[in-house]
């Protein structure tokens, strides 16, 4: 599949989130891991299922000093319409413009549909890629992977 390779440090970025704060992922570096989910569109049936099972495990992804983000090439008013809907409590990321910039230098860019490729990635606290995996199209991540994988790996 696509993607960046484990070892290679992860591409540095500035995002706006569902509130229109900017994240930046080195503001993380030293401090905290991050579990980077890439989903393909807001209010899509498995990206609401899937983004909704991170959310209700938030707690345990957490737990091993880490940070999730959650980046789509979704404008940042659906992301914020999307969080509040469905009450996702952690930060929904806009890549929307220019638009893929951050999905495509993490290789994750779906050329024929204008989205991020259902993607995860977890970057430790140095800022370097130590997992990933890339789900077909249609298939949900599996959450209790990424729990397992930060807990591995933070």
């Amino acid at each position: 599949m696509t993607g960046l390779e484990i070892g290679q440090p992860a591409p540095d970025f500035t995002l706006r989130d569902q509130f229109g704060a900017d994240v930046t992922l080195s503001s993380f570096r030293g401090k905290k891991s991050v579990a980077l989910v890439f989903f393909p569109a807001a209010f899509s049936g498995v990206c609401t299922s899937e983004l909704a099972s991170v959310r209700d495990r938030l707690a345990d992804l957490l737990t091993f000093g880490s940070e999730v983000l959650a980046v789509s090439c979704d404008p940042v008013f659906s992301l914020r319409a999307f969080a509040d809907a469905d009450g996702l409590n952690f930060p929904l990321l806009s890549d929307f413009w220019p638009h893929g910039e951050v999905t495509q230098a993490y290789g994750v860019f779906d050329q024929v549909h204008g989205t991020s490729t259902r993607s995860s990635y977890v970057i430790d606290r140095d800022g370097v890629i130590r997992w990933s995996v890339h789900n077909q199209p249609g298939v949900a991540r599996d959450v209790n992977e990424l729990v397992h994988e930060l807990s591995t790996r933070s």
